[in-house]
């Protein structure tokens, strides 16, 4: 059985980001993309536009002194322009460490992302891990 194509494209993203293939990454969605982090800390809001997602994506790197890994365990697509994942990430930041399960709720139109819902297993721990 073929994987759906925008379980594909997800894929992709997952692995131009793992790779720290911003290049590739940005190819995989539209010029307006906007991704939405939940939460009260200095990641938390709406980037909109490619290059403000980009740079959140960069900044998840710089944070964490590149310790920012993340396991990618599912993808779904419903055949609609929408695709869900499933990922466990893991970093450390100073004195503090994380590891949970995060989920992205993509909308694709064209084959490019144009949205990116992010959800997490426990908000007020990532809020903790991200305060100032």
């Amino acid at each position: 059985m073929a994987e759906h194509p925008d379980s594909a494209l997800v894929r992709r993203g997952y692995a131009a980001f793992g790779a720290g293939d911003m290049e590739t990454l940005g190819s995989l969605m539209t010029a307006d993309v906007v991704h939405h982090v939940p939460g009260n800390n200095i990641l938390s809001g709406h980037h909109k536009g490619r290059d403000a997602v980009l740079m959140l994506y960069r900044r998840l790197g710089e944070e964490t002194n590149g310790s920012m890994q993340v396991e990618l365990e599912a993808v779904l697509a419903d055949g609609r322009g929408h695709a869900m994942s499933l990922h466990l990430a893991r970093a450390d930041r100073g004195d503090r460490g994380i590891e949970i399960r995060q989920g992205l709720f993509f909308t694709i139109v064209g084959g490019k992302i144009t949205d990116i819902d992010e959800c997490s297993e426990d908000i007020d721990e990532e809020d903790t891990f991200w305060a100032a």
